[in-house]
Parts: structure tokens; sequence; C-alpha cells
């Protein structure tokens, strides 16, 4: 399983309170309203605007919330003008870590990225000193797996699928994701997480100290506003997870 996909598992293992859940839920919306403000409020005609909504679906943000961020768009209010960008760098135990922002103010996130890679035994990379490591995927991760859910898979060409405890990992092209959401649906098969993702190339092992250290750098971006997703490139033998969760 990719690192990215081992570290939602996680996740969703140890829950979240309603604090985090509520900056979660706020950092979905705002990519709903990027991608609808740059490409139109359809997403039959908006790839990334049907991305959004679909990962925020199976991130469990009600419908209520999706609507009414789509129709404060339709009107005239004005908005901010939020930009991705993306910062590459290093975490400890030479873990190789991707940031994904969504930013108003480009200096304040740049402030803020540094500055938790510092804090955390990191170090900031220059453009592209870290994305050839990974790949952009579609995954859909289920918590139960049968062989109709695999086959579905298989007849539809997954670039891999992956089994363990915690359920089935799959992944295709990022161009499959609507068609495969879709087909999912269709066949009552409702995932935990779907998303289009950066998926790493080679996994580095870590033992259970060195996955503590490099959790608590991903846990740090995650409480930053300005960020929407990392990614990394471990892996952790899955018989320590346990020991993760308190």
């Amino acid at each position: 399983m990719s690192g990215h996909s081992k570290w939602s598992t996680i996740k969703r293992k140890k829950g979240a309170n309603d604090a985090k859940r509520g900056k979660l839920f706020a950092k979905l919306i705002r990519s709903i309203e990027v991608a609808a403000k740059n490409g139109g409020p359809d997403p039959a005609n908006n790839a990334s605007l049907y991305q959004a909504i679909s990962k925020a679906k199976s991130m469990s943000v009600p419908n209520d919330n999706i609507e009414k961020a789509l129709k404060r768009l339709s009107g005239q209010q004005d908005s901010d003008d939020f930009e991705e960008i993306f910062y590459e760098g290093y975490g400890p135990h030479g873990i190789a870590v991707l940031v994904e922002c969504l930013t108003d103010n480009r200096n304040r996130t740049s402030s803020d990225v540094k500055s938790t890679f510092s804090k955390y035994n990191g170090s900031t990379g220059a453009p592209g000193s870290v994305n050839y490591l990974f790949e952009r995927k579609a995954i859909f991760q289920f918590e139960d797996s049968s062989d109709d859910l695999i086959n579905i898979a298989i007849e539809n060409a997954c670039l891999d699928f992956t089994e363990n405890s915690s359920g089935i990992s799959i992944e295709f092209t990022p161009q499959e994701f609507k068609k495969m959401n879709e087909i999912f649906e269709l066949n009552n098969f409702k995932s935990v997480n779907a998303e289009v993702a950066y998926v790493p190339t080679t996994l580095i092992m870590l033992d259970l100290e060195q996955f503590k250290s490099i959790s608590r750098l991903i846990e740090a971006f995650e409480e930053l506003d300005d960020i929407q997703n990392v990614y990394t490139n471990f892996d952790i033998d899955e018989n320590l997870l346990d020991n993760t969760i308190n």
C-alpha cells in the first residue's frame, strides 16, 4: 500500500475529534470552490470539480455543505483568489514529502511550510527534488474486499490493488477516476476514500519510532489551513500499526 494510502488508513483508525473533522471539511469545501471557480460549476464538464466533490463525499462531507458551496459561487459576491502550490522536501529518515497547498497568500504559506519542515527535523527542497518520486493515480479504498469488487477492478484494467487487514486499495489512471467512481457506485460498492493523488513509486520501510517522528511532521502540516494534502513515501509493517493508535 502506498505511503499516502497507509496514512489515510491510520487516520481513519485513530478517528478525529470535532475540531479536526471541521477543519478537514473546510479544506474539502475550499477545494470544491476553487475547482468550480476555475473550471465551471458543472462536475460533468469539470473533472477537477467532479474529483473534489467525490473525495468530499467519500470523507462524509454532508451534501448540504457541498450544495451551499456551489450556490455561493453561482452568486455575484466576490471570493478570494486561491492558487495551487506544491512544496517539496524531506522529512526525518530521508522520507520524501510533497505538500499540496491552496492559498491566497503565497508568502504566508511558504513561511509556514518552511518553518514546519525545520521544526520537525525536515528540510525543504528545490522544485523537482521530490516530485519525480511520485506518480499521479486514481485511488479507491474500501474497508471490505470481495471477489466481485476485485473482478470489477481487474475487468477495468486497474493498475494495481493491495489487500490488507484494513480492506483494499485499488489504483487506476487519473483519467479513469470518473468512470470507475460511477461503476463502483452502480454496483453498490461505497469507498471510504476516493481521490486522484500522488502515489510514491518506491517506499522506505520505517520502524515504529521512525514512523512516530514522520507522523508528527505530517500532522503538523495538516493543521495548517493552507495545506490540502501531504504525500510521503514511507511504509511500515502492518503489525506495528495498532501501536500507533491511542
